[in-house]
């Protein structure tokens, strides 16, 4: 039985025969560990010789768009990161400076701590890490957990955390943007209840609902709901959806419309698995990733995995996937070229390809603590999900 949730991000298959061993995750958030993996390149072009800045961000309770936010508010210091961590985890995370004269020794908070481990000669980006390595501790499960085996076969789904876990709302708000529909994305934002969220969250968003109350909730909203914050602001100024969600960070409109492609993703995978594709065994004219992270035709070479389309403005559809695709693209009322967004062109996107398995590594399991190796953009809690076959994702901590 697939969990509600899973559906309505677009999962609706596991694409393993493992019964499943239950338990819970995340009990605390150092059961949750994850620590990014730089390539071996960038490790030894951090040296001391001055440059950007480099620096190891060690969090919990806090994900990483709000912990920067926190470093620049308190120290002026722009830093960006390689990837994105969520809050309810122990992480260790690279993070840069995007200024060569921006650098301080480190900073120690609450929820967060930084330090500058040295130097590089260019800012780094996403493609100096190659994976993630995480220490996660299953409480409860089943002892059947040792007999998994199939880890050459799980779909590589996008997992919960980006369409927002409890609220799964981030993709609905993309979807918005892309059809032009500016009032939709931001009724989105402020008053899309979940039955997944607090009862609390779900109150205060009722209020959030009523336009002509915005000046009186506005002081109510705690700061973990800064976004809100901000778009009721500038309704407040300006009365226009479209300037108040432009007044959001920008990596924040880029992750909307983005959720709304790992929506589409998600369904595309699954409606090809149940139409029986064989997702794990590329063919002649498949697109394929090689070993070296590049992308071709399928060669016969045993290394390539199966690449499949992530849609955006330039979607390729030349490739066995296209009938899933333009089949949920009608279904969804949306065009590839719908991605280029003319009122907000720094949130468009063009799309590409993601592999269609996870690439999983130095995998271990001892007394329910298991410990593996993802690489960049694969989500742990898929790998979970096909190893747990939760019920209930969220009361079993993903």
């Amino acid at each position: 039985m697939i969990p509600k949730i899973d559906k309505e991000i677009g999962i609706l298959v596991y694409s393993t025969k493992f019964s499943g061993c239950g338990g819970k995750i995340r009990t605390q958030n150092e059961d949750f560990l994850v620590s990014e993996v730089l390539s071996k390149k960038t490790e030894s072009s951090i040296t001391d010789k001055l440059g950007y800045a480099v620096y190891k961000l060690k969090k919990h309770g806090i994900d990483t768009h709000h912990a920067l936010s926190d470093i620049f508010k308190k120290h002026g210091l722009r830093l960006k990161a390689l990837g994105l961590k969520d809050a309810a985890a122990t992480t260790e995370q690279f993070v840069c400076s995007m200024n060569k004269s921006q650098s301080i020794e480190g900073v120690t908070d609450k929820k967060y701590s930084l330090k500058r481990i040295g130097f590089s000669q260019r800012p780094l980006s996403k493609k100096d890490m190659v994976g993630n390595h995480f220490t996660i501790k299953i409480t409860g499960a089943n002892q059947n957990i040792t007999e998994f085996s199939e880890f050459d076969k799980i779909l590589n789904f996008y997992g919960y955390q980006r369409f927002g876990t409890k609220r799964p709302v981030t993709h609905k708000i993309g979807k918005a943007i892309v059809q032009r529909n500016f009032d939709e994305a931001v009724n989105l934002i402020l008053s899309f209840t979940s039955e997944y969220d607090s009862q609390e969250n779900n109150e205060l968003r009722k209020h959030m609902a009523d336009k002509s109350a915005f000046s009186q909730t506005v002081g109510k909203i705690p700061p973990q709901m800064d976004l809100e914050r901000i778009v009721i602001n500038e309704l407040l100024k300006h009365d226009n959806s479209l300037t108040a969600i432009r007044a959001l960070p920008i990596s924040i409109k880029r992750l909307y419309i983005q959720a709304y492609q790992s929506f589409i993703f998600n369904k595309t995978l699954s409606m090809a698995f149940l139409d029986g594709e064989d997702l794990f065994l590329p063919k002649e004219n498949d697109v394929c990733y090689d070993k070296n992270g590049l992308i071709g035709r399928f060669v016969k070479d045993p290394s390539q995995i199966l690449a499949v389309p992530f849609v955006g403005y330039s979607y390729f559809k030349k490739t066995r996937f296209d009938y899933q695709i333009s089949k949920i693209l009608k279904e969804e009322e949306i065009s590839p070229k719908d991605f280029f967004i003319r009122e907000m062109q720094e949130s468009s996107n063009e799309g590409g390809f993601r592999h269609v398995s996870i690439e999983i590594s130095n995998y271990t399991i001892n007394d329910n603590i298991t410990s593996f190796t993802l690489s960049r953009g694969s989500f742990a809690t898929i790998l979970l999900r096909e190893i747990m076959k939760p019920q209930d994702p969220i009361l079993a901590g993903f």
